[in-house]
């Protein structure tokens, strides 16, 4: 019992501990290339609309806040990579409306019980949705562009820490279906990037 109280804990920080700094490998790399090429913009805002509905859920039922105190720095990063994406691509005053959105979405999710649940449900979709529409844009490139594995190997970490500590807390079967597919797909979006990288260095 002992060691499996100290496995959550190492869970729980280690997965932290990566969240803090998850997103600033993919940040760096825009920044220094002054571009997002190779980066799906539909796939980063796919992925903060289900960290959003994600965090909502979690606060909403009172959950520890260990297994999601992660998803606010998440969003921080999300938000802060997406300002950067628009800003490279100057249309920064398209970043209004979806702020707008995001903030009516998020008092909307908790005006009733029924509209939450769904909205987890829906969120793995998005979710899945975001992993799909970045790796269709590395497909169709056939090139990894400014998208970081180390962003997307952190990922993959997180969501397999997350199967773990759900199962030894909460036992919810929509969160743990949830980080399962999350886990997959962020294993796979890992490997493409890392199969055209190397493609884009034999070629160069």
């Amino acid at each position: 019992m002992g060691s499996q109280s100290e496995m959550l804990i190492f869970a729980n920080w280690s997965t932290l501990t990566v969240c803090m700094v998850l997103k600033f490998p993919q940040i760096f790399s825009v920044m220094s290339a002054k571009s997002a090429e190779g980066v799906s913009l539909k796939s980063v805002l796919l992925e903060l609309s289900g960290f959003l509905v994600f965090l909502r859920y979690q606060m909403y039922y009172s959950y520890p806040i260990e297994t999601y105190l992660e998803y606010p720095m998440l969003i921080l990063q999300d938000a802060f990579l997406l300002l950067l994406m628009f800003h490279y691509s100057g249309s920064v005053k398209t970043a209004l409306p979806y702020a707008g959105i995001f903030f009516a979405a998020w008092h909307i999710l908790v005006l009733q019980k029924w509209i939450i649940d769904l909205a987890l449900n829906l969120c793995t979709v998005i979710s899945a949705s975001s992993k799909f529409l970045q790796l269709q844009c590395l497909w169709q490139s056939k090139d990894s562009g400014q998208a970081s594995a180390l962003t997307w190997g952190f990922a993959t970490y997180t969501s397999a820490t997350r199967i773990f500590t759900t199962l030894m807390t909460t036992g919810d079967q929509a969160v743990l279906f949830r980080f399962i597919v999350m886990l997959a797909l962020n294993a796979w979006v890992t490997c493409v990037i890392l199969k055209y990288r190397k493609k884009t260095k034999k070629t160069d």
